[in-house]
């Protein structure tokens, strides 16, 4: 008797597209349906060399949804999407006012790593730029 395999799923342009959408409207549980169980971010800012570094669903979504909260406007414009195998570049053009009353405006970009189908690491990139008063 033949075994029937499972199509493997695979990210594409499309797939990354989607997982930006989903960050403009600001849904975390639909962000986690993206990403391994035992995914990795890498934020753009932070202590070390990596930015800061979130590990696993739950830290992730948490940090997801910490920039939500800060930056309650927070959108990823101009967005861009190339998958070759399995990494991927999502370019972008971030918009925000932070809790504090300043705005920014700044390209930047993610770099990823897929496996099965998902993402399992996000590596974000920003320009950093002055903060700018509203």
């Amino acid at each position: 008797m033949a075994q029937i395999q499972t199509p493997v799923r695979q990210v594409t342009a499309d797939t990354l597209a989607a997982f930006s959408d989903a960050f403009n409207r600001h849904d975390a549980e639909a962000l986690m349906t993206f990403m391994t169980d035992d995914c990795v971010f890498d934020a753009a800012g932070g202590p070390e060399v990596f930015g800061t570094r979130f590990v696993g669903k739950a830290a992730t979504r948490a940090a997801f949804e910490a920039v939500f909260k800060t930056f309650p406007d927070a959108h990823w414009g101009n967005g861009r999407h190339y998958v070759i195998g399995e990494r991927g570049v999502s370019e972008w053009l971030f918009t925000g006012t932070h809790a504090e009353g300043w705005r920014i405006e700044a390209e930047g970009c993610d770099l990823f790593e897929f496996r099965d189908g998902l993402i399992a690491v996000k590596r974000a990139f920003r320009k950093e730029r002055p903060k700018q008063n509203v």
